[in-house]
């Protein structure tokens, strides 16, 4: 039987959840996620033009799209050559920035972070990176029917739509990744 819970310690508004993990402070846990996500971004900046940066753009990231395109539109016949998916009536380049590495930067950091245990923040981090990249695979597919079709149309989804439905995707999933599981006090009838 759990321990009965402490007025003002244990107590939040769904019940009793015993912690797992002592937060740190806030400001320790910001300075924390700003630095993770730097390091993370500094040491991205220093594989561009090497092989990692190649597997990350052009095996992880334009060919499973371009498979999904011809998925979807096998009459589009879409190539991935490089770092470009390229078809009859056009194609787009996925240059470096184009993989989702930045979002992935930030939950890793946010989960790095988060007052949780490794048990808990390992599958995290792997799901978290299934769920970026399958997003950016989407994102991907999306932009390349919209430059085909709308070039100011795909403007808007590169540079601003597509960025912040990204963020907003993974964000909620963070968050409901940090929610705690709500255990049933109901018993079987």
């Amino acid at each position: 039987m759990p321990p009965e819970p402490r007025i003002g310690i244990d107590y939040v508004p769904d019940g009793f959840v015993p912690i797992t993990a002592m937060p740190w402070p806030l400001w320790l846990q910001v300075a924390a996620f700003a630095l993770a996500f730097a390091f993370m971004q500094t040491a991205w900046s220093f594989a561009q033009g090497t092989v990692i940066e190649r597997v990350a753009v052009d095996h992880a990231t334009v060919i499973p799209a371009a498979w999904l395109l011809n998925l979807i539109t096998p009459a589009v016949r879409a190539a991935a050559v490089g770092t470009s998916i390229r078809a009859a009536g056009g194609g787009i380049n996925v240059l470096n920035g184009c993989e989702g590495f930045e979002i992935l930067f930030l939950l890793a950091a946010g989960l790095l972070v988060a007052p949780m245990t490794w048990r808990r923040r390992l599958p995290g981090l792997f799901v978290g990176t299934l769920f970026v990249w399958l997003l950016n695979q989407a994102r991907i597919v999306v932009l390349f029917y919209a430059y085909r079709t709308n070039k100011d149309m795909f403007a808007l989804l590169h540079g601003t739509v597509a960025p912040l439905v990204m963020i907003v995707f993974v964000t909620i999933a963070f968050v409901l990744y940090l929610s705690p599981v709500e255990q049933s006090t109901r018993t079987p009838s």
